[in-house]
C-alpha cells in the first residue's frame, strides 16, 4: 500500500510514519509513505530522523494548499492520511485542495485527522460522534470547518472519507509548547514550569501509540462517511497531571506557576469512543502512569531534540 501522509513531520504524523515504517501498525506491514510537509507550524524533519534512510519513505517539502503540488504528490498513492494543520486558519482551504486532488487521483481512502476540540467544552458526560460541533476558539473552528468539508466531499462526490477525532495526546517528539512536554522540559532545566489557567482544566489523555493504532484501523476498516472518536485512557485536571509529573521528577509545587489566564481554553473535553471499540476492535493499550513515565524518560534522554525548540 502506498500512503500519502500530510503533516507527517509533526508530532502525531511523524509517530504514524515511524510506526508504519517499523511495521508496528495493524494491516500496514510493508507500506510505503510519501510525507507532504512544509515544515512550518509544528513540523520538523528531525522527527523523521529514525526512519530518514528508509527506502519506503519519500519526503516532499511543500505546502499542502498548493494545488499543483498536492496533485503531483498524490498521484499513484492508494490512500491519504491528512494530519496537517495550520495556525493561520488555512485548514479548510488546505483540506479542500487535498480533497479535490483525491477525487482526480481516484484515492481509495481519505482519512481526515481531527480533534475533540471541535466540540467546544462539556461539563458532564462525553460527546458522541453525533454531537454537534461548537468550537470556542479560532483554531478549533478552523479544524471543524475542515472536518465538515471532508464529510461534504463524501456526501456530494462519494469520496471515501473517514474522519477521526482524538483526545489530547502525549508521548515522545511533542513540541515543548504543549502541556506535558512544557512541564517536563521546564522541570528538567530547573526552571519554573508555567501551567496555563488555574489548574482545574480537564483533559482525557491518549498516548500517541494508541492514537496511531486507531487511525490505522480506521484506514483499513472504517466506514466511508463516518466519524470515529479515539478516546483517552484517563481524565485528569491539569493540577493532577502536574502533580504526577512533579512526583516523577522529584520536584515540589514551588516549581509550578499557575498563570491564571485560561480564557482561551475549554474547561473540559471528553470523547465517547464506544463506536471505534465496537466496530473496529480498538482499545487503548498504554496504561497512563507507565506511558507518562516513559515519556518523561524520553525527554530526559533527548535534550538535543527539545532544547532547540525552546523560546529564546
Amino acid at each position: 500500500m502506498r500512503l500519502l501522509v500530510t503533516g507527517g513531520a509533526g508530532f502525531i504524523g511523524s509517530h504514524f510514519v515511524r510506526a508504519v515504517l517499523a511495521d508496528r501498525l495493524p494491516g500496514l506491514a510493508g507500506a510505503s509513505i510519501t510525507v507532504l510537509d512544509n515544515l512550518a507550524y509544528a513540523g520538523s524533519f528531525a522527527n523523521l530522523a529514525p526512519v530518514a534512510e528508509s527506502e519506503r519513505l519519500d519526503f516532499v517539502p511543500a505546502d499542502m494548499a498548493d494545488d499543483s503540488v498536492a496533485g503531483y504528490a498524490m498521484r499513484g498513492h492508494d490512500a491519504v492520511i491528512h494530519f496537517a494543520g495550520s495556525r493561520t486558519g488555512l485548514d479548510v482551504h488546505g483540506a479542500q485542495v487535498l480533497l479535490d486532488a483525491a477525487l482526480t487521483c481516484e484515492i481509495s481512502r481519505f482519512i481526515h485527522i481531527s480533534t475533540g476540540e471541535v466540540y467546544g467544552t462539556i461539563d458532564t458526560g462525553a460527546w458522541t460522534e453525533r454531537s454537534a460541533v461548537a468550537p470556542t476558539t479560532p483554531r478549533a473552528a478552523a479544524k471543524a470547518g475542515a472536518d465538515l468539508m471532508a464529510l461534504a466531499y463524501h456526501r456530494t462526490h462519494g469520496l471515501p472519507v473517514v474522519v477521526t477525532r482524538g483526545s489530547d495526546n502525549y508521548g515522545p517528539y511533542q513540541d515543548p509548547g504543549r502541556t506535558v512536554p512544557g512541564l517536563v522540559t521546564a522541570l528538567l532545566e530547573g526552571r519554573t514550569a508555567r501551567l496555563h489557567g488555574d489548574g482545574t482544566r480537564v483533559r482525557d489523555w491518549l498516548h500517541v501509540d494508541d492514537h496511531c493504532r486507531g487511525i490505522a484501523l480506521a484506514l483499513l476498516d472504517g466506514r466511508p462517511g463516518e466519524i470515529y472518536h479515539i478516546g483517552g485512557s484517563v481524565e485528569l485536571a491539569d493540577r493532577d497531571l502536574a502533580g504526577m509529573i512533579l512526583a516523577e521528577l522529584g520536584a515540589g509545587w514551588d516549581a509550578i506557576e499557575l498563570t491564571g489566564n485560561g480564557k482561551d481554553q475549554d474547561h473540559r473535553h471528553a470523547l465517547d469512543d464506544d463506536k471505534i471499540r465496537r466496530e473496529l476492535g480498538w482499545r487503548p493499550r498504554v496504561e497512563f502512569t507507565a506511558g507518562l513515565s516513559a515519556t518523561i524518560r524520553w525527554y530526559r534522554a533527548n535534550p538535543s531534540w527539545w532544547r532547540p525548540l525552546l523560546p529564546t
